[in-house]
């Protein structure tokens, strides 16, 4: 079957983020862009995490029916979506979990967020491998937690070191992993997340592993659920990146030890994230049953993005130094050699090129300086038109 991933579509006025929010130069600091009147239509926005790609057919039709009954109300999450995510990781990734392990909430950073108000107390610490997903972060010290900071080795390896001695102190108590991971492309090997939970179990350290991105890997690369490694770890998932579904809002937490579940589900309570919208239960189901093959060409695609990057930036921008990508569709770009700051430094490409990406700094401003990331799922025309505007600027 061929899945036409060449396609532009028209995100603009569809109440879209992506094409639709205000570009945010100096995004570290939060500040609006003056720029945008004069910009406006030329904006080619490869920041945020979400795909311009049509999603698959399945999940197409999937909405299309459910939207033919004319009652949109409060959502009951039958069996077979169950069934659905069961049968994927047990096919997908050799991974066997129980209906009971299976909680629901509105999206991932919801369940981390509920993960985390379930499994410390405030003042205690939290425990992430820096530079990561900003949401983690905010997440933390929304719960009046911490962050405890491991900053990742130049080439994005484990300072096992540090990692145990953070581990080691008493206020850490939640170790949360970003499996693949964000922002820098890396996707742990299975003994990598052994030595993670060893490290974690003797130290008393719970582990919530955000595994969002799992299904978005290189070639060469493969996947290892952490709940293979520690079936005590805490996975959230979401077929949400993957499929592109992120806008229906829909995410699983599994985990096995009961106990732990009763206090995720009275957090989700609290959070008040307990309910789903008519449409989520129904994608997730089609794409977990009926969509493997739109998810292998979407990575093949994005493999083929990800090299025409490289042969780019190798010809053209050789002051930049690319991170190589093994999983996720955001590429982890080192740009030192031709900046002081990164944040002023995505800012003069906004303002000079209207291509709009994110500053490392977002993800740790101290681990993150130097850096910047870029989206690449998008039409290869639309990767290559940013290129060429950013290989234009003047330095």
């Amino acid at each position: 079957m061929h899945f036409d991933f060449d396609q532009i579509i028209e995100r603009k006025n569809t109440g879209c983020v992506k094409w639709d929010s205000l570009p945010t130069p100096n995004a570290a600091e939060g500040k609006a862009s003056p720029l945008w009147g004069r910009m406006e239509g030329a904006v080619i926005p490869l920041w945020v995490a979400d795909m311009d790609f049509a999603v698959a057919p399945a999940i197409q039709e999937a909405i299309k029916r459910r939207a033919q009954h004319p009652i949109f109300g409060y959502t009951h999450v039958g069996e077979d979506y169950y069934d659905a995510v069961i049968s994927w990781f047990g096919r997908r990734h050799s991974w066997h979990i129980e209906r009971e392990h299976i909680l629901y909430t509105t999206g991932v950073v919801p369940a981390m967020s509920v993960a985390i108000k379930a499994l410390t107390m405030p003042g205690e610490k939290v425990l992430i491998l820096s530079p990561d997903y900003n949401c983690f972060f905010s997440s933390i010290r929304n719960n009046g937690c911490e962050v405890a900071e491991t900053m990742l080795h130049p080439r994005f390896e484990v300072d096992w070191q540090d990692f145990e001695a953070q581990c080691s102190d008493d206020k850490c108590t939640v170790f949360l992993l970003c499996n693949p991971h964000n922002p820098t492309g890396r996707v742990w090997t299975r003994e990598e997340l052994q030595r993670m939970a060893d490290i974690c179990y003797h130290h008393h350290v719970r582990i919530v592993s955000d595994e969002i991105h799992c299904e978005l890997v290189m070639p060469g690369y493969s996947f290892c659920p952490m709940g293979t490694v520690d079936a005590d770890a805490v996975i959230l998932n979401s077929p949400s990146k993957s499929f592109n579904i992120a806008g229906l809002q829909m995410a699983n937490i599994i985990c096995r030890d009961a106990e732990t579940r009763r206090r995720l589900d009275r957090a989700i309570n609290i959070n008040e994230v307990c309910d789903v919208n008519s449409f989520a239960p129904e994608a997730i189901k089609a794409a977990y049953n009926d969509s493997e093959q739109w998810l292998d060409a979407l990575n093949d695609y994005l493999w083929g993005n990800y090299q025409a990057l490289c042969d780019f930036v190798t010809q053209h921008l050789p002051h930049w130094k690319i991170i190589p990508l093994e999983g996720t569709y955001l590429v982890w770009i080192d740009c030192s050699a031709c900046c002081d700051s990164v944040a002023a430094y995505t800012e003069s490409i906004l303002r000079e090129t209207g291509v709009w990406l994110n500053p490392g700094t977002m993800y740790g401003p101290v681990s993150g300086e130097g850096y910047l990331r870029i989206n690449i799922a998008c039409p290869r025309s639309r990767l290559m038109e940013a290129l060429e505007r950013i290989k234009n600027i003047k330095r």
